[in-house]
């Protein structure tokens, strides 16, 4: 069952949002050559705390951190820690923050100083995707045809969509329904409604689109070794069409 959102539990997913949001804008500042991904990990937690909440993904599921922090060929669930980045990187970093009981989730994936031509590209194509997507977000669209622009614009670009992780449903949970995957065929799912709230993220790698997970059972990584890059929001469905609510407002 697809859960919509009443009025005031919106309000709490936008301060939720928001947390987010700026502990996304704290990562782009302090992401340099140098530093460590378990530092980025303590500088969210910190700041997620002074806001009143608390991270969403600390203990989810036994998970032991703050955020993942995905490096370079590793695309989700990647385990903040003593690795220091290099000029060159990519990261992926992927937040929540639970306010009031209600949750909010973003992923970005960033440049480490200078990077590749290839690795610009996966970003670009990365984030456009997920725009291609957000922008046909409005009633009584079907959540497939969403899912079929997205794969387009990756596919289209010559990268290859991630199948086995999806987007989702949020709110009170972290992970709710629906399951919206990055691919399929339009005009077909579930139709769209005021207060739906959804967690839309697409995962691209350079190469073939096959991932593994490792021995931690968390980290995920591209099966060829490629770049892969993360790129999420999360949008409340209103009556005219949808609402950013990770957006930071500047």
């Amino acid at each position: 069952m697809i859960i919509c959102k009443s009025e005031t539990e919106l309000g709490f997913m936008r301060e939720a949002g928001r947390i987010v949001a700026e502990t996304h804008r704290l990562m782009a500042q302090s992401i340099e050559p140098g530093i460590t991904t378990g530092e980025l990990d303590q500088i969210a937690d910190k700041y997620i705390r002074s806001q009143g909440a608390v991270p969403s993904f600390k203990n989810y599921n036994g998970f032991p951190y703050s955020i993942c922090a995905s490096v370079n060929e590793e695309l989700v669930h990647g385990f903040p820690g003593k690795r220091k980045l290099n000029e060159g990187d990519i990261i992926s970093l992927d937040i929540g923050a639970e306010y009031r009981g209600y949750h909010g989730d973003s992923a970005w994936t960033y440049p480490v100083g200078e990077i590749s031509d290839e690795a610009k590209k996966l970003l670009e194509v990365t984030e456009g995707s997920l725009f291609a997507g957000l922008e046909l977000v409005k009633p009584d669209v079907r959540l497939y045809t969403i899912s079929h622009a997205i794969q387009r614009y990756i596919e289209d670009a010559g990268f290859s969509v991630v199948r086995e992780y999806v987007g989702h449903g949020i709110g009170a949970k972290l992970h709710e329904e629906p399951q919206i995957p990055n691919y399929g065929i339009p005009d077909r799912g579930p139709r769209l409604k005021p207060g739906m709230v959804l967690a839309i993220e697409p995962m691209v790698n350079v190469g073939k689109r096959y991932v593994r997970t490792l021995e931690d059972n968390w980290t995920v990584v591209t099966v060829d070794g490629s770049l892969c890059a993360h790129f999420e929001h999360t949008v409340a469905v209103t009556a005219d069409g949808m609402e950013i609510l990770t957006k930071l407002d500047v």
